[in-house]
């Protein structure tokens, strides 16, 4: 498909919007990139695309541009409902997210995993395995690098491994990757799906377009994302910790099992996946299996599962402060994920949570307290909801705190040591911060400045 010479509409200037400006803009596209923040507020964000032939429109919705071109480009915060995407359909407009425009652009089989939570674990993992297996992998996606970015330089013996949102599939038409896998279904994102079943059903476009020559990879475990294969054309494999399967990867006797339709082969034990949590063997599960179904061989999925360290922001080790294990979790951004990183904690823990309200329910994640949180620090926009979720549940050892700064001094001062001071906000962190990872970054260096004040 060839656009030179047409016009193109990018809204949303955040990493894949820019990219995608970029990207149009070196195959002869006139570019017009628009966002709803000003010129000041974008700062240092657009200044790579300033000595471009890009024409900008700051400030305001684009919905007078739409006349104007040829084609518009979403990034993934532009809800499909805004009125000047209606509009673009009523004039015959198509309108496409950045995923599906890498998918255009790239010559490489791509692997697409999606799911409320684990997504970007078994991205970094599954890319792990296959490079260091000798194929060319590149992680892309939500997980750092827009997939635009890299999809051009791509060549077909090369792999794309894409961490993948419900906000991008709502505006892909063509998208067809080689593998797509949903690694669980929770109640998440309902301040823009609405309901569960919208959610779902976002997820399930992840496969809309396999074929019978594609795979498709789900967890048994889960029902919601069990019960999507019977709605696919491709190749389908599912994974369980729990039960036994006939096929796809599964656990036998502390051992990870495998079949892909070429008869049982084992991998390693349980207990020698370096990163901890039931939830991670799940996604080493997943990730296992996608890199079977490439042709990596069991013994070097193996390798790679007993190193594998985890990824920033993902119940990752900070310091030990006199006894007490700080861990960031900034990452858990909806009460599942949170629920997950309480459970991989070894002993009492402190928690710090709250951020932007996405319309969540905060009683699972009260529940699965379960004697293990002893205290709960709570901050943000969803503070209130947090502490009144906690009384109601007869949970009274709440406290509130406007800053990460401060949530990490009242949390030493709680903590009685060996114990844990576990960041999981079960939020995302618009309410305060750019996004997940600087939250992390700023819970990080506040505990390492906790503990130059300490020695």
């Amino acid at each position: 498909m060839s656009y030179s010479g047409t016009t193109a509409l990018v809204v949303g200037l955040a990493r894949s919007g820019i990219a995608a400006a970029r990207i149009l803009n070196s195959l002869n596209v006139k570019v017009i990139a628009s966002d709803l923040k000003t010129y000041d507020q974008l700062g240092e964000a657009i200044k790579c695309l300033e000595n471009m032939d890009i024409d900008f429109y700051l400030g305001s919705a684009p919905d007078n541009l739409v006349e104007k071109v040829d084609f518009i480009v979403i990034s993934p915060s532009v809800p499909i409902d805004s009125p000047f995407i209606e509009k673009a359909k009523r004039l015959g407009k198509e309108v496409i997210s950045e995923i599906e425009l890498a998918y255009r652009l790239c010559k490489a089989p791509v692997i697409a995993i999606t799911g409320t939570n684990g997504k970007t674990t078994t991205v970094t993992l599954t890319g792990e395995i296959l490079k260091r297996y000798g194929i060319g992998a590149h992680t892309l996606g939500n997980i750092g690098k827009p997939f635009v970015e890299k999809a051009m330089e791509l060549k077909a013996e090369d792999v794309a491994v894409v961490e993948v949102s419900s906000f991008q599939l709502e505006a892909i038409s063509s998208f067809r990757p080689y593998i797509a896998a949903i690694l669980n279904i929770t109640e998440d994102h309902l301040n823009r799906h609405r309901t569960m079943e919208n959610y779902i059903a976002m997820k399930a476009r992840i496969f809309e377009n396999s074929g019978s020559d594609d795979w498709v990879v789900l967890n048994a475990d889960d029902p919601e994302t069990a019960a999507l294969g019977a709605k696919t054309k491709a190749r389908v494999l599912y994974f369980s910790r729990r039960k036994v399967l006939e096929r796809g990867a599964w656990v036998q006797d502390g051992i990870i099992t495998m079949d892909i339709g070429t008869g049982k082969e084992f991998v390693c034990s349980v207990d020698d996946i370096f990163i901890p949590g039931k939830h991670n063997l799940e996604n080493a599960l997943a990730a296992s299996l996608m890199a079977r179904i490439m042709g990596v061989e069991p013994e070097s999925i193996a390798s790679a599962l007993k190193s594998f360290k985890g990824v920033e922001h993902r119940i990752e080790f900070v310091e030990d402060i006199s006894g007490i294990k700080f861990y960031n979790d900034s990452k858990g951004t909806n009460p599942d994920a949170s629920i997950r990183a309480i459970r991989a904690m070894k002993g009492p823990t402190v928690l710090i949570a709250g951020g932007m309200d996405k319309g969540n329910s905060f009683d699972e994640l009260v529940e699965a307290f379960d004697g293990k949180v002893t205290h709960m620090i709570v901050l943000g926009e969803t503070a209130d909801k947090l502490a009144k979720t906690a009384k109601d549940k007869g949970f009274e050892k709440v406290y509130r705190v406007k800053t990460i700064e401060e949530s990490v001094k009242k949390a030493f001062s709680l903590a009685v040591p060996p114990s844990n001071v576990l960041l999981s906000p079960a939020c995302a962190s618009w309410d305060m911060f750019k996004d997940y990872e600087e939250r992390g970054r700023i819970f990080k260096d506040a505990v390492r400045a906790l503990k130059e004040e300490t020695e």
